[in-house]
C-alpha cells in the first residue's frame, strides 16, 4: 500500500513511492510523537485516579473496584462502536477529537480540585469520559498504521509504536505516583492534560491523505458493519482464540490490579512514589520485549513464542503475595517482576498484534482491533468489581494469589489452539466479503 504522506499535491491521490526508511515519513513520526506523549498521559491517569481516591478520599476496597470499573466501563459499551465508526472516518480526525476531549476533561478535574469541589463522584464522571474517548483514540491509532506506511514496514511500525508505548509505562506511572505524593491530585490531573494537548498539537500536523477502504462505496449501516467484524473475529480460528485469550487475561488483570493497588500501601506500607516506581519498572522490560519481538517470532515461530512468553510473564505474577514490608528488598524484588512482567507482556503484545493485521484484510482492521477490544478489555470491568469484592472478603493477600492465578488460563487456551501451531512466517489474510478489501501478501 502507498504511504499516504506521498500524496500527489494536484490529484490527492496516494501515489506508489520508493521503499524508504520508516522513520524518513514525515507523518509516521507524527503519529509516533502524537501516540506516545497520549499513552504516557493515560498511564498517569492509572496511577493518579485510584491513589488519589485511595490516599485523599480514603476509598475503600469496593470503591476502588467501581472507580477502575466505570474507567473500564466504555470497553465494554463502545469498543464495537469505535470500530465502524474508525473504518470509515480519517484516523487522524479521530485521534486529533479524542485528545481535546481529554485534555478537556482532566484539566476540568483539575480546577475543581483547587476549588475543592474534586470528590468520588467527581472522579468516576472523569474516569468515564477518559475511558470512552481512550477506546476511540487507541482503536484508531492501531488503523493508523495500516493506512500510512507501506505492508513491508508494518512490523517496524509496530515494534516502533508499541516501543513508545513501553517508554510512556517507564514514566507515566511515576510521574503519577510522585505528582499525587509531591503535589496534589488537582496538580497531577493537570499534568496528564497536558500531555493529551501535546498528542493533539501532534497529530493534528498529519498531512497525508488517508486511503479509507470503501469509503467511496454506499455505506452500510453501523449495525451490520458491527456484525461484520464481530463475524470476522468468530469465525477465523486465529483471531478467536486472540479474543478468548486476551479476555481471559484481562478479567483476571483487571482483578489482580485493583488488589494489587490496595496491597501495596495498606499491606507492603508502600509510599504512592515507590508504588509510581515499582509500576513503572514494567516499562523498561516492554522495550525489551519490544527488541525481543522482532527477533524471536521469526527465529523459533510465532507460536512457542507466544505461548512461552505468555507462561513466564503471567507466572512471576504469582511471586507478589509471598513479599512482605516496605523495605529496599521489598521494592527491588517488585521492580524485578514488574520488569519480568513487561518483557515477555510486551513480546505478546507484538506478536499478537502483527498476526492480527496478518489475518485481517485492509477494510477490517478497525472492526477487528475493536471487537478484540470488546471481547478482551470488555471483560475488565467485571475483573475489577471482582478484585474489589474479593479484597474486602478474602483479604488482599489471599485474594492477589488467586487472581495471579487466575491470568494463567491464558497461556492455556493459547496453547491448546492453533495459534499455538504458527511457524516463522505469518500467514496471509482471509477474504473479508464485500466489505472487505482482498487479502494480502503475508509479512516475511
Amino acid at each position: 500500500m502507498p504511504s499516504a504522506s506521498s500524496a500527489d499535491s494536484d490529484s490527492g491521490e496516494p501515489v506508489p513511492s520508493a521503499p524508504s526508511s520508516l522513520w524518513r515519513d514525515a507523518d509516521f513520526r507524527r503519529l509516533w510523537v502524537g501516540q506516545t506523549v497520549s499513552q504516557l498521559g493515560e498511564q498517569a491517569c492509572t496511577v493518579v485516579l485510584p491513589l488519589f481516591a485511595v490516599l485523599t478520599l480514603d476509598a475503600g476496597a469496593g470503591q476502588l473496584g467501581a472507580l477502575r470499573a466505570v474507567g473500564q466501563a466504555p470497553l465494554l459499551l463502545l469498543s464495537l462502536f469505535a470500530g465502524a465508526w474508525v473504518d470509515r472516518w480519517p484516523t487522524r480526525t479521530v485521534m486529533v477529537l479524542t485528545d481535546v476531549g481529554r485534555a478537556l476533561a482532566l484539566g476540568a478535574t483539575g480546577v475543581a480540585g483547587l476549588l475543592g469541589l474534586l470528590g468520588l463522584p467527581a472522579l468516576l464522571v472523569v474516569a468515564f469520559a477518559v475511558g470512552a474517548l481512550s477506546v476511540f483514540f487507541d482503536v484508531a491509532y492501531q488503523a493508523s498504521l495500516v493506512r500510512l506506511v507501506e505492508r513491508e514496514q508494518l512490523v517496524r511500525g509496530n515494534s516502533a509504536l508499541e516501543g513508545s508505548r513501553s517508554a510512556a509505562q517507564i514514566g507515566g506511572p511515576a510521574l503519577g505516583g510522585a505528582s499525587v505524593s509531591l503535589l496534589s491530585a488537582p496538580i497531577a490531573a493537570a499534568s496528564s492534560a497536558m500531555f493529551f494537548a501535546l498528542s493533539f498539537l501532534a497529530i493534528r500536523r498529519i498531512r497525508g491523505r488517508e486511503p479509507i477502504p470503501g469509503r467511496s462505496q454506499r455505506p452500510a449501516r453501523t449495525g451490520r458493519r458491527i456484525h461484520e467484524g464481530l463475524r470476522l473475529v468468530v469465525g477465523d480460528p486465529l483471531l478467536r482464540t486472540v479474543g478468548l485469550a486476551s479476555a481471559a487475561f484481562q478479567f483476571s488483570f483487571a482483578a489482580m490490579m485493583t488488589v494489587y493497588l490496595l496491597f501495596l500501601p495498606r499491606e507492603l506500607h508502600l509510599s504512592g512514589t515507590a508504588i509510581g516506581l515499582a509500576l513503572a519498572a514494567t516499562g523498561p522490560g516492554a522495550l525489551l520485549g519490544s527488541l525481543l519481538a522482532a527477533r524471536l517470532p521469526s527465529r523459533f515461530g510465532h507460536g512457542p513464542v507466544l505461548v512461552c512468553a505468555a507462561v513466564l510473564g503471567d507466572g512471576v505474577l504469582l511471586s507478589v503475595p509471598a513479599l512482605h514490608g516496605s523495605s529496599a528488598v521489598t521494592v527491588l524484588a517488585l521492580l524485578a517482576v514488574n520488569f519480568v512482567f513487561g518483557t515477555f507482556g510486551q513480546l505478546v503484545n507484538v506478536t499478537v498484534m502483527a498476526v492480527r493485521q496478518a489475518v485481517t484484510p485492509d477494510g477490517m482492521q478497525g472492526r477487528a482491533a475493536a471487537t478484540i477490544t470488546f471481547a478482551g478489555m470488555g471483560t475488565t470491568p467485571l475483573g475489577s468489581l471482582l478484585g474489589g469484592f474479593l479484597a474486602a472478603e478474602w483479604g488482599l493477600r489471599g485474594s492477589l494469589l488467586v487472581t495471579a492465578a487466575g491470568m494463567m488460563l491464558s497461556p492455556v487456551l493459547m496453547a491448546l489452539s492453533p495459534l499455538a501451531r504458527l511457524g516463522r512466517v505469518l500467514p496471509a489474510s482471509r477474504d473479508a466479503g464485500p466489505t472487505g478489501s482482498s487479502p494480502w501478501i503475508r509479512t516475511p
